[in-house]
């Protein structure tokens, strides 16, 4: 029975190592939108300032350029994070799947056990009140 302890606390922390390494990517991937969506909102305040001066306005294509840059680079960060994230479901399910089939086997081990259990008390108890008959058939005949 240790054995089968030791395993299930082994896929129970696997499946828990899991989760938390879904929920950091999870949050991981919400910083880099919170970037992405920051860096739009300064090219908005650029794009207005760069409006008000000419030299504003002869530095913006530049500046948009590098943050067209940081922008594709946030993006592969992105689609890299939802890969790894989709392979990390996939080991999730896996794993989750695991633990409860070997939940289940173990279940079912440990209902047979009591069951075993059951029938030697029955047949104890039977073998005590088959004794306890003979005795008194045996005092009456005697």
């Amino acid at each position: 029975m240790k054995k089968q302890d030791t395993l299930l606390r082994l896929r129970r922390f696997r499946v828990d190592e899991l989760k938390r390494r879904m929920a950091t990517l999870d949050g991981m991937k919400a910083d880099m939108e919170k970037k992405l969506a920051d860096l739009e909102d300064s090219v908005a305040r650029e794009r207005q300032r760069a409006s008000d001066t000419d030299i504003g306005r002869l530095a913006f294509p530049s500046f948009l350029k590098s943050i067209e840059i940081r922008r594709e680079k946030l993006k592969d960060t992105l689609r890299d994070l939802d890969r790894e994230r989709a392979a990390c479901q996939e080991e999730l399910t896996s794993a989750y799947q695991d633990l409860k089939s070997l939940e289940f086997a173990n279940e079912q081990q440990e209902k047979r056990l009591a069951e075993i259990e059951a029938r030697r008390a029955q047949a104890r108890l039977d073998e005590m009140a088959l004794v306890r008959h003979l005795r008194k058939h045996a005092l009456r005949a005697g």
